[in-house]
C-alpha cells in the first residue's frame, strides 16, 4: 500500500531543481504547496513528505517555511552521502538529523543514504551496517539507496554528467545488486537491518527490473520501499498501463512514492530540472496519482450509520 507521497525529489540540489530559473525558490514553495493542499484533498489522511533535501540544510527548511510550504506538508526528509558526495563524515549522521529537528516540528525521515561500491564493494558492506548502527532509531523511516546498481547504458539523472568526474560515475555502483542481478556483499550486510531499513529504488519507464526486484525485495524481507512516479513519464505513450503495472506489483510494501520530475514541453525551460510553466498543472498530476493509487479509504460502514443517526 501506498503509505506517503513525497513531493519531489532534492529541491535544494541543482541536479533536481534548476536554481538560476527559480533562485529564492519561490516557484518551488508555490507548486509544494498546491501540489500538498490536492494530496488533501484527495487523501486527508495520506502522510505528505517534502522532497529530500541534499545537501541537508537547516536554512533551506527555514526559508520554505517562511513561504508557508510547512502548512502543506507532514513530514521533512534528507538525503545523505558521506563517503560520496557529501562533504562530511558517516559518524556525523545523528547531528544532521538533530539539525533539522531544531529547525522544525515535523517528522525528520531518510528516505535516501547509500554507500556506493565504486572503490571497494567491501566498503560499501561496512557502510550498510555503519549507517544502520547511527541511523536506526534516529529517524522513523529510513531508505537505502539503493537495490541495483544503474545500468552503464543509462544516464544518470544529474545536471552535468561526464563533467562531474567520479563523482558522476559513483551513481553506478550504488545497488547491493550489480547491473546484473548478482549480489555484492552489501547484500547480506543488509538482510539484518532490512525490517527497520527498507529500500530507495527508482523503476524507469518499462523496467525490466521490476518483477526481479520484487523477489529480491521479499527475499530480504523489505517491507518499506520509496520509488518514484515521473510526471515526465505521464505524456508517454502507455504511461498509465506502465504506472499500473509498477504500483500492482509494489502492493505488498509500505510505498513512500515521490512525484517529480518537469515533462520538457511543460517547463519554463525544456529540462526535467525545470520549475513547471504552471505550477497547477504539478498539483493536478499528484492528485491524479493520489486518487488512482492511494485513493481515501470509506470510513467503516458502523461510523456511517451512526452519523446517519440509524441504530
Amino acid at each position: 500500500m501506498i503509505e506517503a507521497v513525497k513531493l519531489w525529489n532534492e529541491p535544494n540540489n541543482k541536479s533536481h531543481w534548476d536554481p538560476l530559473l527559480d533562485p529564492e525558490w519561490e516557484r518551488f514553495a508555490d507548486m509544494t504547496r498546491l501540489a500538498g493542499a490536492a494530496v488533501r484533498a484527495e487523501n486527508p489522511t495520506i502522510t505528505r513528505v517534502l522532497g529530500g533535501m541534499s545537501p541537508i540544510d537547516p536554512s533551506f527548511v527555514q526559508r520554505l517555511e517562511a513561504k508557508g510550504v510547512m502548512e502543506a506538508i507532514d513530514v521533512v526528509a534528507v538525503h545523505g552521502f558521506p563517503l560520496d558526495w557529501n562533504l562530511w563524515p558517516i559518524d556525523e549522521w545523528p547531528a544532521r538529523i538533530q539539525e533539522i529537528k531544531a529547525v522544525t516540528n515535523k517528522p525528520v525521515w531518510v528516505t535516501e543514504v547509500g554507500v556506493s561500491a565504486f572503490g571497494s564493494e567491501e566498503v560499501q558492506a561496512w557502510g550498510v551496517k555503519r549507517t544502520a548502527e547511527l541511523l536506526i532509531g534516529q529517524a522513523p523511516r529510513i531508505h537505502w539507496y539503493s537495490l541495483y546498481d544503474l545500468p552503464r547504458s543509462w544516464e544518470a539523472t544529474t545536471r552535468h554528467r561526464e563533467a562531474e568526474g567520479s563523482s558522476y560515475y559513483r551513481h553506478f555502483h550504488m545497488g547491493l545488486l550489480r547491473e546484473d542481478g548478482s549480489p555484492k556483499p552489501a547484500v547480506e550486510a543488509f538482510r539484518p537491518y532490512a525490517e527497520e531499513m527498507g529500500i530507495c529504488q527508482w523503476f524507469h519507464f518499462q523496467d525490466h527490473r521490476l518483477d526481479e526486484a520484487v523477489h529480491w525485495l521479499k527475499d530480504l524481507g523489505v517491507r518499506r520501499l520509496r520509488t518514484g512516479l515521473s510526471w515526465a513519464d505521464r505524456y508517454r505513450e502507455g504511461a498509465l498501463d506502465w504506472f499500473d503495472r509498477q504500483m500492482e506489483a509494489l502492493a505488498d510494501f509500505d510505498v513512500t512514492v515521490t512525484f517529480c520530475f518537469t515533462p520538457e514541453h511543460r517547463g519554463l525551460e525544456a529540462h526535467h530540472t525545470s520549475p513547471p510553466q504552471v505550477p497547477e498543472e504539478f498539483a493536478d498530476f499528484c492528485a491524479e496519482m493520489t486518487a488512482r493509487y492511494a485513493p481515501a479509504r470509506a470510513p467503516f460502514p458502523e461510523l456511517v450509520l451512526a452519523e446517519a443517526g440509524a441504530t
